[in-house]
């Protein structure tokens, strides 16, 4: 009988263990340091961008395999899909590249996205949206394989041309599906986008043949592969991250403006003693119908149209970058005083502030409480 080397062993053991990673990572980052582990999981960060990137490779890897193996489009079926799939989650996750060209989308999306962005999956119903991300982490990454272990369901399969994750990444899925259920620390979603992501990369290159002259798979490629593949989802989420923070759209116009919008939501605020709990973090929109505040519609903000302030920002609240203006009110704590403040992501459109303090190029003004500026914003 052969026994089986260590690369055997260890190979299918890597993808698992680099997925489950990502969940002890994120959970050790939000023990140790609040702050930073809530700045990481911001929009445009290494985390959200890593995320785009293991769907995308995962999405290349799908299409060299179909082109590899399928002698028809008929064939591909399934192939293609995975490829759509992974494509449109993607785009999902940057927003269709709303906040990188810092386009207005269409009011649909301003109106009914309750985060104001160009994606689909936003609009949905959470508790829906929530069943179809678990249908398909122990649907297609848990039951398929399982199912597959059957003969006469893998002779289906093979023949249907079916592409199932390996059996042997069952574990990473599984371990992502009940962090998605358990939902162990805040912002638990980030980090399951991202080991979902990295499971179908891993899945995408098992499935893609070894030998390009024959149409037969082998359930793993080299552990380096892995490590490489890993490393390189890593390598561009950073680097993606660190590329989107200097984009920025630094016409002073737009500073000036968000600025005096900002002071007229403020006086808006303070005229109209717009009632808030504290806690409250929210863009305005979405603030003004949950905290019934349609003032903020009529207002000296919305007079501002009168200058030059155009309908539609007025109308959803949006900064000068077409961004959402947001309120943040954090409840009094034996350290430090109530405080609430207004805030635009500025020029960068992206979040650099915490729970206290206004970062980066925020722009911002306070209701309540003093400003304090991070190190790096100042």
């Amino acid at each position: 009988m052969k026994q089986p080397n260590l690369a055997d062993l260890t190979t299918p053991l890597l993808p698992n263990l680099l997925v489950i990673s990502v969940a002890v990572y994120g959970a050790l980052l939000q023990s140790l340091d609040v702050d930073l582990y809530y700045l990481s999981i911001q929009e445009d960060e290494s985390i959200e961008w890593a995320t785009f990137w293991a769907f995308i490779g995962a999405g290349y890897l799908y299409l060299r395999t179909v082109f590899r193996t399928s002698a028809s489009l008929a064939g591909a079926w399934c192939g293609f899909g995975l490829v759509a799939f992974c494509g449109f989650v993607a785009l999902e996750e940057i927003s269709w590249g709303q906040r990188i060209i810092g386009y207005r989308p269409p009011d649909y999306f301003l109106a009914f996205n309750y985060q104001q962005e160009l994606n689909v999956h936003n609009v949905i119903d959470k508790d829906l949206r929530k069943l179809a991300v678990k249908g398909v982490i122990f649907g297609y990454g848990v039951a398929l394989p399982l199912i597959g272990l059957i003969p006469r369901a893998s002779t289906l399969m093979q023949r249907i041309r079916l592409l199932v994750p390996p059996v042997s990444l069952v574990p990473a899925f599984a371990v992502t599906g009940t962090l998605m259920i358990v939902y162990p620390f805040k912002f638990t979603g980030e980090w399951v986008e991202l080991m979902l992501g990295l499971c179908f990369a891993f899945s995408a290159l098992a499935a893609l043949p070894r030998d390009p002259a024959s149409h037969t798979r082998r359930p793993w490629r080299p552990s380096g592969q892995i490590a490489l593949t890993a490393l390189l989802i890593g390598a561009l989420g950073v680097a993606s991250a660190t590329a989107t923070r200097y984009q920025r759209d630094d016409n002073p116009q737009n500073v000036i403006a968000a600025t005096r919008e900002l002071e007229a939501l403020r006086a808006d605020f303070m005229r109209f003693g717009i009632s808030h709990r504290c806690r409250a973090h929210k863009r305005l929109f979405t603030f003004a119908f949950q905290y019934h505040a349609p003032e903020l519609f009529s207002g000296q903000f919305a007079q501002l149209t009168g200058q030059g302030l155009p309908e539609p920002r007025a109308a959803f609240l949006l900064d000068p970058w077409n961004y959402a203006y947001w309120i943040r009110d954090n409840c009094s704590t034996p350290e430090r005083p109530r405080t609430t403040f207004l805030y635009s992501f500025g020029p960068n459109r992206r979040r650099d502030s915490t729970r206290w303090a206004i970062g980066g190029d925020d722009i911002a003004v306070f209701i309540r409480g003093q400003e304090i500026r991070l190190e790096s914003g100042d």
